[in-house]
């Protein structure tokens, strides 16, 4: 009989030692990598959330919103993940061109947008680690000519380039790529007046003469193929 009672005894202070070293369940805090309401922790370290605004690969235009105290960060913080996430703008909109276009001259000036804007993409990642890690996301809305130049986006402009065929498709992708480009441009141009960095001066400036140039097609195109 005792042997039983010592045997149970011993059971149940197994029981009880293995439930205290069970993991914590899903609402406990974990500092070690887990996803706090988007935010990824390492260690005491808070990183940017996986998902935030600066990441913009799939982002939805339509509900675009200023990440939170953005205007109070650095200004070159604030262009690189506002002018990322404009960039991706113009490549959802060439992506979609690439594909539903049936005109070779603007199927070739939509990759060379996606080639372009993916290449200065990856230029403000490599400064925003190198300049910024562990910050917050710092897209500005209210920047020199972000709004604006996104409106079409942020309306139903994507689905009707979507159900829109031939060159009612052509002549939409050019009316919502020329602001888009223009507001890049007065983006740029505020950069060059107040950037700290001088690589951000010279992107800006990289911008200015590619997205005018561009712009200046634009206008050609849509003067041609509007008779």
């Amino acid at each position: 009989m005792k042997t039983t009672i010592v045997a149970l005894s011993f059971g149940l202070a197994a029981l009880s030692l293995a439930a205290c070293n069970q993991p914590a369940s899903n609402t406990a805090m974990n500092h070690n990598g887990m996803n706090h309401n988007g935010m990824v922790m390492n260690g005491n370290k808070a990183m940017m959330p996986m998902n935030a605004n600066h990441n913009v690969a799939g982002t939805d235009h339509k509900s675009m919103a200023s990440s939170p105290n953005a205007a109070s960060q650095p200004f070159d913080l604030q262009f690189i993940d506002t002018m990322t996430h404009h960039h991706q703008g113009a490549i959802d909109m060439a992506k979609m061109a690439s594909t539903k276009s049936q005109n070779d001259e603007l199927k070739k000036f939509a990759q060379k947008i996606i080639e372009d804007q993916n290449k200065e993409i990856g230029q403000m990642k490599d400064w925003r680690e190198k300049w910024y890690s562990g910050k917050p996301a710092a897209l500005n809305m209210e920047m020199s000519g972000m709004s604006d130049s996104m409106k079409m986006m942020m309306g139903d402009g994507m689905k009707k380039m979507e159900v829109a065929s031939s060159k009612e498709f052509d002549l939409m992708f050019l009316d919502m790529m020329k602001p888009h480009h223009a507001g890049a441009v007065t983006m740029a141009k505020d950069a060059l007046a107040k950037a700290e960095h001088p690589e951000i001066r010279t992107l800006a400036n990289q911008i200015i003469t590619s997205q005018e140039a561009e712009i200046k097609q634009i206008d050609a195109w849509k003067a041609s193929w509007s008779k």
